[in-house]
């Protein structure tokens, strides 16, 4: 890229995927930088180079983005698991490990019962068969053909259920805490509150009346008799 391209001289594709023609690797430079933009090698086996002028970040970022997509998509195949009537225990659990692995890689899985002389009438042995396999797959896949019989075979198809990423689940979770706190919030906000009441105060304890106690009559004070007043003396006396 740019300054690194040591060969000369090259073919260059401008910006606009135009052909530009062979010319000296420097003059290629100089119009890359004239456009703002980079010269990189894209074909080194060619005689001479092919190299374009383009955004490297951006062309860099494209091509992330292609291979991303092309990772992500899948083909998706029927793969066909065959039974028959007198398929015993351990064979059939052998073919339900193989139908598991089919449909965690995205597959589409197509059951077969073949039927063969008289097992052709005991059909009611494939429906039974075919029952007890959704019931042991479960909420894992689901339905896209019920059982059906055409001829001497019997089918049913199955589909895996997608289920989110543990990233969308824990975004899950996360946005139902929030909802739950706000309603929460909300719910605290908008309650209206209830009046305290004024405590009652306890009644007076009803006063007890204590009994008097008559007071006795009171005994009159006797008269007190009057001393008699001393008489002078006369000189008779002396």
């Amino acid at each position: 890229m740019n300054e690194r391209i040591r060969i000369s001289p090259i073919r260059v594709i401008d910006q606009n995927n135009e052909q530009l023609g062979v010319m000296p690797t420097q003059q290629a430079l100089d119009l890359a930088r004239e456009a703002g933009l980079d010269l990189v090698e894209v074909s080194p086996t060619e005689t001479p180079p092919v190299c374009r002028i383009v955004n490297y970040g951006k062309a860099q970022f494209e091509k992330k983005k292609r291979l991303k997509t092309s990772a992500s998509s899948h083909t998706v195949t029927l793969k066909e698991i065959r039974l028959r009537p007198k398929t015993d225990s351990h064979d059939r659990g052998i073919k339900m490990k193989r139908t598991i692995q089919f449909l965690e890689q995205g597959h589409k899985v197509q059951f077969t019962m073949l039927f063969r002389g008289r097992e052709r009438a005991h059909r009611e042995i494939g429906f039974d068969t075919f029952k007890g396999i959704l019931e042991e797959l479960g909420e894992t896949v689901k339905v896209e053909r019920h059982p059906s019989i055409d001829g001497r075979r019997m089918t049913m198809v199955v589909s895996p259920v997608k289920r989110p990423s543990a990233k969308t689940v824990a975004k899950q979770k996360a946005g139902a805490v929030n909802k739950t706190a706000q309603a929460s919030a909300s719910a605290t906000q908008t309650a209206p509150t209830t009046p305290t009441p004024a405590p009652v105060a306890a009644p007076a304890p009803a006063a007890v009346a204590t009994p008097t106690t008559p007071t006795p009559p009171t005994t009159p004070t006797p008269p007190t008799t009057p001393t008699p007043a001393p008489q002078p003396a006369t000189d008779a006396d002396a």
